[in-house]
This record gives C-alpha cells, sequence and structure tokens, in this order.
C-alpha cells in the first residue's frame, strides 16, 4: 500500500499485492479500493498483481475540491501507471470506474494494456439527451445531489440497502454487513468530491473513447441493473468497442461483484485466460 502525488499535488492511495501480470481495478462511485475484495484476494491467489485505487476525493485519496472529472481521473490512472510501471496490464472498472477505465484507454492509449472489462459500467452516457434519447433524465441525478446535500449519510445507507444490491427486490435477503461496509466506504470520502462525481459519471459521453479501444473488452452487466439500466449501457458500448463482448447476468443487480462474486470472478479469469 501507498501513495503517489500528481502533478496538482493529489495524493492518490493504492493497494499493490502480488507478482505476475498486474490487474487494475477501478471502482464506482463514491465507494473506494475496498469495494474490490473479494475480487483482489481471488486474483492474488491465481498469481497475479492486483492493483486498486482510492479515485481522488474518494477513500484514502486527497479530499479535493478540484480535478473531480473524467480526464482528471484518466490523468491520475496514467499517473499510477507510470509510477508502478504497468505493462501488459487488464483494466477491470465497475460503474464510475468504467468510465474512468474508457476514458484512461481511450485518452492515454492502450501501449500498457492488454485487455479491459467494463462491469455495470456507465458509457457510452447515462444522461438523456437528443443523441441518447434512452437515457435517465437529468432529474434523476438532481435528485441524487439533493439527496447528497440534504443528508449524505442517510443516502448512503438507502442506496445499498436498496437498488445497488437490488435488496428492495421481492424475496431478496440483504446483508447488513454488504450495507454497513458501503456506507463506511462512502463516509471516508469527501462530500464535494462526491457531488461532482455525479455529473461526471452521468453527463460524460464515452462514445470516442470507445471506439479507440483496440484492445478485447468484455462488457458484463446484470439485467436487473436498476442504477446503470442496461438497455441504455452495456449493449452500446459492446458495439463501440472494435473487439467488445457483451456477457448479460439475467436477474443479477449493479453490485453483482458483491453479491455473485464467484459467477463474476470465475468469468473474469476465463476472459483474462482467453
Amino acid at each position: 500500500m501507498g501513495y503517489i502525488t500528481t502533478k496538482d499535488g493529489t495524493e492518490i492511495f493504492y493497494k499493490d499485492w502480488g507478482t505476475g501480470q498486474p490487474i487494475v481495478f477501478h471502482h464506482g462511485w463514491p465507494l473506494s479500493a475496498d469495494d474490490w475484495d473479494s475480487q483482489m484476494l481471488f486474483f492474488l491467489h491465481k498469481g497475479y498483481r492486483v492493483i486498486a485505487h482510492d479515485r481522488r476525493g474518494h477513500g484514502r485519496s486527497t479530499q479535493t475540491a478540484h480535478g473531480n472529472d473524467m480526464d482528471t481521473y484518466a490523468d491520475d490512472v496514467a499517473a499510477l501507471a507510470d509510477v508502478l510501471d504497468l505493462r501488459d496490464a487488464v483494466h477491470i472498472g465497475h460503474s464510475t470506474g468504467g468510465g474512468e477505465v474508457a476514458r484512461y484507454l481511450g485518452r492515454h492509449g492502450t501501449d500498457r494494456a492488454a485487455k479491459a472489462v467494463l462491469i455495470g459500467a456507465v458509457p457510452p452516457i447515462m444522461v438523456k439527451t437528443e443523441q441518447n434519447p434512452g437515457g435517465l433524465p437529468l432529474e434523476v441525478f438532481d435528485g441524487f445531489r439533493a439527496a447528497l446535500f440534504a443528508n449524505r449519510a442517510q443516502f448512503f445507507l438507502d442506496v445499498p440497502a436498496g437498488p445497488f444490491y437490488g435488496y428492495n427486490r421481492p424475496g431478496a435477503e440483504p446483508s447488513q454487513g454488504v450495507i454497513q461496509n458501503w456506507w463506511r466506504q462512502g463516509m471516508m470520502g469527501g462530500t464535494k468530491a462526491h457531488y461532482d462525481c455525479i455529473k461526471a459519471f452521468s453527463e460524460t459521453d464515452f462514445t470516442e473513447d470507445l471506439k479507440k479501444i483496440d484492445i478485447p473488452v468484455l462488457v458484463m452487466h446484470g439485467d436487473d441493473d436498476q442504477i446503470v439500466p442496461i438497455g441504455d449501457s452495456a449493449p452500446l458500448s459492446a458495439e463501440l468497442l472494435p473487439k467488445g463482448t457483451l456477457k448479460v447476468y439475467e436477474g443479477l443487480p449493479h453490485g453483482l461483484c458483491t453479491t455473485h462474486p464467484d459467477l463474476v470472478n470465475a468469468d473474469l479469469l476465463a476472459f483474462i485466460k482467453s
């Protein structure tokens, strides 16, 4: 574990365990590298080098008031890859982290990367526009901002207790540990960065980034994702990617890496080895 310092003075926390081919994990909003615990341990035991960082403003990284946008997130990843001398890396991003992966590869190229995976990811673009009529109305994200502003602590309980893990579905069996761990990770970060990041993950258009990514990319998505609805995300991303493959999980929620780690980990391993 350690920190890198970016050119604007931001300290980015990261974990770096093991040896072998590097796998870099990019977390979702408003979480931290800890959201990848199941995947980090799994791939470490399979002989891979596993790296996960806390995005600026999140987790143990600097609680920034500036730079909370996809271009800067991507530049932070490039700085991390340079400091750690990552080569032949597999980049795996969940939700907002999937957008970070797309922007990093689109902005900085694929010379250091071998493959990528987008899981429940926000690309191509979440918000509804004239060019993206199937997106979510801006009012949805205004609601996120209002809830964050009014009572972040309660909002960060409501999201995991409800739609994030599908615990609001009939017959679901909520895990209080999972809910509290989501809350713990969220409350570690800075509220200004979290507020700004809502715009970053919802309004950034990744279309051109996806078109540039010339390495194999696996796009994984649950068809009961209530946070990033599948209809306007995964299938469109897979079509834009030159070497994209779509894998849809029937009935699984947005937080499928936590609710179904055995299934997700096995599929990730098969893709990385293929």
